[in-house]
């Protein structure tokens, strides 16, 4: 049976979405305005909709899985569930005020944002009573406007919020991310598993690279200190006596001090190599 995944049509996650899905071997449509694509080398049929209309459909049992972001699971309320974080469309959700507060001060106040679903469950897990405004965006000029006490957002850097002349405070509400998502207990399929398999493969070939160097043995111990890799790494004797080459997988984001330490231990010829897929 031909599998069905909703994706989203646009926005931020969409471009991010595709590319991942390429990536573990799936094609995509080459036309943006289309809104259904199907792969037949896959048996897979993807519906480009509207990521605030993922979860619903997904929730449904319409389709078995899609790709949304964890603010808009969350946020619709619906029947669905997170089975795989995607490591893209990261973004911070906080409260800001014209002054600091703390948590328990939220009650009784009118709090505005564009999540009324995410704020609210937010509200009911902390046990406390207050007043969500849906706005569609904009939320900085509510509390300007009189509308809201309170704003509750996306925040990156807070620059937007300190020009309105308000205060981030109070402990993230959601961390989020994109995510795969099924019907809440609903089991996966072969085929939904192998995709998520290809998937988790891309995101952690995305997170590592393969590092490649030479090593006296008697700096080996010290050197696989630096790069002890995911179970251990792999030790190959040279022809050059005394010397052994070892290769290791380093995180992506401390490639370059782990290259400046292994030089320090006595590593030569340090060769960093791009993953495009893994399976661990």
């Amino acid at each position: 049976m031909t599998l069905k995944i909703a994706l989203p049509n646009k926005g931020s996650l969409s471009d991010a979405a595709t590319s991942i899905l390429k990536e573990a071997g799936y094609r995509q449509r080459t036309d943006s305005r289309d809104l259904v694509f199907y792969d037949p080398s896959a048996d897979v049929e993807f519906y480009y909709l509207r990521p605030r209309d993922i979860a619903v459909y997904v929730g449904s049992g319409e389709l078995e899985i899609g790709i949304t972001g964890r603010d808009l699971l969350i946020d619709s309320g619906a029947e669905a569930e997170e089975i795989l974080g995607l490591d893209f469309g990261k973004s911070r959700f906080r409260f800001a005020a014209r002054n600091e507060l703390q948590l328990s001060d939220l009650s009784g106040k009118r709090i505005a944002t564009a999540y009324p679903g995410l704020v609210s469950h937010y509200l009911a897990q902390k046990g406390l009573k207050a007043l969500v405004v849906k706005l569609d965006g904009a939320v900085e000029s509510s509390i300007q406007l009189g509308v809201a006490d309170v704003i509750a957002d996306v925040v990156s850097t807070g620059g937007t919020l300190k020009q309105a002349g308000l205060v981030v405070f109070g402990d993230p509400i959601l961390e989020s991310e994109a995510i795969v998502i099924k019907r809440k207990g609903a089991q996966l399929r072969d085929d939904v598993a192998t995709l998520i398999r290809r998937l988790q493969g891309v995101v952690i070939a995305r997170q590592y690279v393969l590092v490649d160097y030479d090593v006296e043995e008697k700096n080996l111990e010290a050197a696989c200190k630096v790069t002890p890799g995911l179970e251990s790494p792999t030790i190959s004797p040279l022809q050059k006596s005394g010397w052994v080459a070892v290769r290791a997988m380093v995180t992506r984001s401390s490639i370059h001090h782990v290259m400046d330490d292994l030089y320090g231990v006595g590593a030569r010829g340090i060769l960093v190599t791009d993953i495009h897929a893994s399976r661990l």
